[in-house]
């Protein structure tokens, strides 16, 4: 009896305490779970006040404005800032959320069209060609209609000579501008599948360039690097020239031309995480 007793209390004593693991992995599941709603809600009140601070795209200013965002003491970046000065005078910025390079890439190309009616026509071709590539890529037609829709209706605003705040306004304009930014992500990842022999040695973690594309160029807000530009600017033939200014040792900003060998008719500051638009 008394060992009937004893397996009776240790079968008891075992569910209590299976009783209060389970208690208490629920309570560390909803301890994580409001821990994972909080990141979430700060992240949303940072990208908030991202928003209500920083336009699209800004106004043109002089490029001194850098100077005042680093620290005097600050040598790297203020030696730095003195060497753009060699080649820069004004400054564009975008907000920084992700979409920049794809932003600071389609303002500014445009803008150089204003004043451009030959390049504005070999552009109107490659774009209005641009929404079959992707069709015979695989993308499905009625999905990808609106964005290129908008892209075009851009291009034909520069064809009428609009002013440069027109400009400036549509791509303030929360829905058209994203919309722009939509369709240039497509347009690189319709890029580097098409050439997927080639792009397949730079992507790492053992993806496919179909699995990069979806993972890391389509989705709104994945940052931008060398391989996303040199898609975009073969896709659609434009020169692009990114003056690099990080930590590296030297005074001297290094930049880099987009495809090699060519003109530029872009010119983009890259800072870690960010890209913003130069003016000689």
């Amino acid at each position: 009896m008394r060992s009937g007793r004893s397996r009776k209390q240790n079968s008891t004593a075992k569910m209590a305490e299976e009783q209060q693991e389970s208690s208490q992995g629920e309570l560390e599941g909803v301890n994580c779970l409001a821990y994972d709603e909080a990141i979430i809600a700060q992240q949303d009140r940072i990208q908030q006040e991202i928003a209500t601070t920083n336009p699209l795209v800004s106004e043109r200013q002089d490029l001194s404005v850098l100077q005042s965002e680093y620290a005097q003491d600050d040598t790297i970046y203020q030696l730095k800032i003195k060497d753009l000065h060699k080649k820069y005078s004004y400054i564009r910025k975008t907000r920084p959320d992700g979409n920049c390079f794809y932003r600071a890439f389609g303002f500014s190309h445009l803008e150089s069209l204003l004043d451009d009616s030959k390049e504005l026509q070999r552009f109107k071709a490659v774009a209005a060609k641009s929404k079959l590539d992707l069709v015979n890529e695989g993308f499905t037609e009625f999905t990808i209609e609106d964005f290129h829709n908008t892209f075009m209706d851009l291009i034909e605003l520069c064809e009428k000579q609009p002013g440069l705040q027109e400009l400036l306004s549509s791509f303030n304009d929360q829905n058209m501008s994203d919309y722009v930014v939509v369709y240039l992500r497509l347009l690189t990842s319709g890029y580097l599948q098409r050439e997927h022999s080639f792009f397949q040695h730079f992507i790492e973690g053992g993806r496919s360039v179909k699995e990069f594309c979806q993972q890391e160029v389509e989705p709104m807000s994945k940052e931008s690097d060398h391989i996303h530009i040199i898609a975009l600017a073969r896709a659609l033939n434009v020169s692009i020239l990114v003056e690099y200014m990080d930590r590296g040792e030297g005074g001297t900003v290094n930049h880099h031309v987009f495809p090699e060998g060519s003109d530029p008719r872009i010119f983009l500051l890259y800072r870690p995480g960010h890209y913003d638009i130069l003016y000689k």
